[in-house]
């Protein structure tokens, strides 16, 4: 039952160490490939949600501080394999006896060994396959995995608890690495089944050929990040209402003419901003109108409709009405405009400002799969 309660905590935490790893990983995935490829996402967050669900399988339930006082060397077991002692001397075990196979399989001292060494199977498996580990480093790294749990265990919890509250346990570290290995190799049967590490990196870089809408929007948001963020250190240093000011000048206009055509966000993303006879003011002018257009503009208008709401005097009922209806127009425009960047179309101001996406990113396939190695 405590499995069952371990895992149903590790799907309730999921969705908050998902959303804080999204926006590095888009990051990630725009910096390398240009685009973000549906498989990878899959691989990517399944192995978060499987680490996140091994940790509280180790770590929970978590007993109440004032009933852990155990010292760490009473809570230490350093006999190799002595669980094949355990399983012979606990178990009903009789190997005479073909009527006891059956019920020593399902006593603690066997499945809880069988499911050390399951617990880390998927592990060595996503190492092989996304990795693109070999049989060497599969067995290092589920070898520090394990040490990593069975110090978690050995440490109370890092501390927090006065002593260990489960047994540090030599067999664990063997039967976890085994897991590990024993999921190398299921890999090489389940891999001839799904597209390969290079297949997957080839069809990234192929789709970042073209900006897609989510890569511009993710542009921009960085660019707009980073330079609200340098620009509230200068004006803590700077103070004068020049300063944001030429701060934007300089991040929009300056550093996008010395990076010919790119500006902070859209180098490290890799894309270009190109236009006929590019000079220092376009893409200034471009970076104005776009902050004009989306939030400027919404922003009047929101003004705008409480003025208008104020003065028309109108009853609670239309006041209600004119609300939603303001609101689904709002909602609109910003919709609008998102599906017109997903459906990879060249939005009015582009063309306006005759400016195009010009991908940057210098392939690195592998042709070598490592595991193989």
């Amino acid at each position: 039952m405590s499995y069952i309660e371990s895992i149903k905590t590790a799907l309730f935490v999921f969705p908050v160490i998902a959303f804080l790893f999204t926006i590095p990983f888009i990051l990630s995935q725009y910096h390398k490939y240009g685009s973000i490829h549906k498989l990878r996402v899959f691989i990517v967050y399944s192995f978060i949600l499987y680490m996140i669900t091994v940790y509280f399988l180790v770590i929970l339930p978590l007993p109440k501080l004032s009933e852990v006082t155990n010292k760490m060397t009473d809570m230490m077991q350093l006999v190799p394999f002595s669980f094949i002692g355990d399983f012979i001397q606990e178990t009903s075990f009789v190997i005479t006896n073909p009527n006891t196979y059956l019920k020593a399989l399902k006593e603690p001292c066997f499945y809880t060994v069988i499911f050390n060494v399951f617990m880390t199977v998927p592990f060595g498996m996503y190492l092989r396959y996304y990795f693109k580990c070999n049989l060497k480093k599969v067995i290092v790294f589920s070898f520090f995995l394990s040490l990593f749990f069975e110090i978690t265990q050995l440490t109370g919890l890092y501390f927090i608890y006065p002593g260990p509250y489960r047994l540090f346990d030599v067999d664990d570290l063997i039967v976890n690495t085994l897991g590990g290995v024993l999921g190398y190799y299921l890999m090489g049967f389940f891999r001839k089944l799904l597209p390969s590490r290079e297949k997957i990196d080839e069809d990234s870089y192929q789709a970042g050929e073209v900006v897609s809408g989510l890569r511009r929007i993710t542009i921009f948001s960085l660019d707009f990040f980073l330079f609200t963020f340098i620009t509230f250190i200068f004006c803590f240093f700077f103070h004068g209402s020049s300063t944001k000011y030429i701060c934007f000048v300089v991040y929009y206009g300056l550093i996008p003419w010395i990076l010919h055509g790119r500006t902070i966000g859209s180098k490290f993303l890799n894309v270009k901003f190109e236009y006929p006879n590019y000079s220092f003011f376009r893409n200034l002018f471009r970076t104005i109108f776009l902050y004009l257009y989306y939030f400027c503009l919404p922003c009047l208008s929101v003004f705008g409709f409480l003025f208008l709401v104020q003065f028309l005097e109108l009853s609670v009922t239309q006041n209600i009405i004119m609300c939603l209806v303001y609101a689904f127009l709002f909602f609109n425009f910003y919709f609008i405009n998102v599906v017109v960047l997903f459906a990879k179309k060249r939005n009015f101001y582009d063309r306006l400002f005759k400016v195009k996406y010009k991908n940057v990113i210098k392939r690195n396939i592998i042709s070598k799969d490592e595991s193989d190695s």
